[in-house]
């Protein structure tokens, strides 16, 4: 369970796929308000109203910006302390839908902009809570990354080095705010079965015979997006008051990285 005075959370990414199951996990282990940020505001208003409708007694929040440009993370940031005056637990996955794609046919000019949405999206939240994080004496950050961070596969040297850049990040902060008692933690899948990137990646003729040999390998069953939102809801737990600057692979035995 969420530590007592562990209420509040900002889930940014959390109107879709894994960041809905996330945001539905941390409410059932008794988060009581919560903003959901998403670039979408029609879906978000959907997700919002699921949650509620879902949980009564939860005070559910949506805040429709883009967390990989500045404003749009100190806004959604903001929100969360003018609504509820702190937060507890930061989960930051907005990274987006990136598609595999052999480097060769990625555009030069390209590369920047995938840089930016991914690693931006997922660390430009982090650094906006930091300082309402640590005057309130502390509280734990999860960034939801994926394995490509971890493994070389073709096809996402883009993607993994943006993704390396959050690990990487996630490490670093961790060490900066132990002092505070911030933990920082990382959560790297491969592959997730129902999400909006899943149905994407297998449509895509060269995406979907990259995945459908890590398909092969998930000898523990692919992954879906509750197992991701039960790993997030242990890390924002006091089970996990002594763990910080993971980097935690979820890939159901794609891996063992």
């Amino acid at each position: 369970m969420i530590k007592q005075n562990a209420r509040t959370a900002l889930v940014c990414g959390g109107t879709a796929g894994i960041g809905l199951a996330i945001a539905r996990a941390l409410i059932n282990d008794g988060v009581q308000q919560m903003v959901i940020v998403g670039r979408n505001s029609e879906k978000g208003k959907i997700a919002r109203k699921r949650l509620a409708d879902e949980n009564p007694h939860a005070d559910v929040r949506l805040v429709s910006v883009d967390v990989s440009y500045p404003e749009g993370a100190v806004l959604a940031v903001e929100s969360c302390m003018s609504s509820f005056g702190r937060i507890d637990t930061l989960v930051s996955g907005a990274a987006g839908d990136p598609m595999p794609k052999l480097l060769h046919e990625t555009a030069v000019e390209d590369l920047p902009e995938i840089f930016r949405s991914i690693i931006c999206g997922v660390t430009l939240p982090l650094r906006a809570a930091l300082p309402h994080m640590t005057a309130s004496g502390g509280g734990s950050m999860i960034c939801i990354a994926s394995d490509a961070a971890k493994l070389a596969t073709p096809g996402e040297a883009a993607i993994g080095g943006s993704m390396a850049a959050i690990a990487m990040f996630c490490r670093s902060l961790a060490l900066e705010s132990r002092r505070h008692q911030i933990r920082v933690n990382c959560v790297t899948p491969s592959i997730v079965r129902n999400t909006p990137l899943y149905e994407k990646v297998m449509t895509d003729p060269f995406a979907s015979r990259l995945f459908a040999k890590a398909h092969q390998r998930a000898y523990l069953g692919i992954v879906e997006p509750q197992d991701l939102a039960d790993l997030v809801c242990f890390l924002a737990s006091p089970s996990a008051s002594k763990l910080t600057g993971q980097t935690i692979s979820v890939t159901g035995g794609i891996s063992a990285a």
